[in-house]
C-alpha cells in the first residue's frame, strides 16, 4: 500500500478500527512514520470534535422562530427586481438550464440558418459609375506615362553598355 491509498483510508480506519480491509492500513502505519503522524493528527482532531458540547438553544427557540416566519409571510411581498435578485443570488440555477438550453438551440439555428442563406448566394458584382471608371482609367493612364518617362531618361544616359567613342 501506498501513502496515497493509506491516507485515503485513514478516516475508515479511525470510525471503524476492527473493520477487516483495514489491517493493509494498519501494517502500512507501522512502517511509514510520515502516515503515522497524519493518522496521530487525526486522531486528536476526532478527539477534540467529541469533547465538543453544542450549545443548548433558548427555551423560546421555537416560539421566537414561528414569530418570525409569521412575520415573513405577512410581509409585503417584494418587486419583480427584488425577486430576480435573490433567485439569481440564491439558486442552484436548475431553474435556468431550460431556458439556457432553448436559447442555445435558437442561437444555432438561426446561426445555421444564416450560414446557409449566406453560402447559397452569389455576390454580385459592385457596380461602379462611370465616373469613377474613368477615375481608375486615368491613373492607369498617368501611371504608364510615368513609367515611359523612366524609360526614356534610363535610355539617354551612358549606361547601355557600349563604350563611349572619344
Amino acid at each position: 500500500m501506498n501513502c496515497k491509498t493509506c491516507q485515503a483510508a485513514l478516516p475508515d480506519l479511525l470510525l471503524d478500527p476492527t473493520a477487516p480491509g483495514n489491517s493493509a492500513a494498519r501494517a502500512h502505519l507501522k512502517g511509514c512514520a510520515a502516515c503515522n503522524v497524519e493518522f496521530t493528527a487525526l486522531q486528536s482532531t476526532f478527539d477534540l470534535l467529541d469533547t465538543w458540547n453544542a450549545p443548548e438553544p433558548s427555551a423560546y427557540f421555537d416560539q421566537k422562530l414561528a414569530v418570525r416566519i409569521r412575520e415573513e409571510q405577512a410581509a409585503p411581498p417584494a418587486g419583480w427586481f427584488e425577486r430576480l435578485r435573490s433567485r439569481l443570488l440564491f439558486n442552484t440555477s436548475r431553474q435556468f438550464r431550460p431556458a439556457f438550453a432553448g436559447a442555445m438551440a435558437l442561437a444555432l439555428i438561426v446561426g445555421g440558418g444564416t450560414t446557409a442563406i449566406n453560402v447559397g448566394r452569389t455576390h454580385a458584382p459592385v457596380q461602379t459609375s462611370a465616373t469613377v471608371k474613368d477615375l481608375q482609367t486615368l491613373d492607369k493612364e498617368d501611371l504608364v506615362l510615368q513609367t515611359m518617362d523612366q524609360l526614356l531618361d534610363d535610355s539617354s544616359g551612358e549606361d547601355d553598355g557600349a563604350t563611349p567613342v572619344t
